[in-house]
């Protein structure tokens, strides 16, 4: 989170898979998520995958702040 403080996001939203069906999807349910969420500001992101022997997951969080007036 280079550059990221508390002061620039409001909020974080965490979207997670485990199951390959769900981790191929996820792209589109974040995509859907922002566009349900206009008012609100994307400021930085995490994208983590991790694996062991059975599983693999893979983690986007999204850091955001509401969009200033005007």
């Amino acid at each position: 989170m280079e550059g990221v403080s508390a002061m620039n996001f409001t909020g974080v939203k965490v979207f997670s898979a485990t199951k390959a069906k769900d981790r191929e999807e996820l792209g589109g349910t974040v995509t859907r998520w922002i566009r349900s969420n206009a008012d609100l500001e994307i400021v930085d992101r995490v994208v983590t995958q991790s694996s062991d022997d059975e599983f693999h997951c893979l983690t986007i969080v999204l850091f955001y702040r509401q969009r200033p007036a005007g």
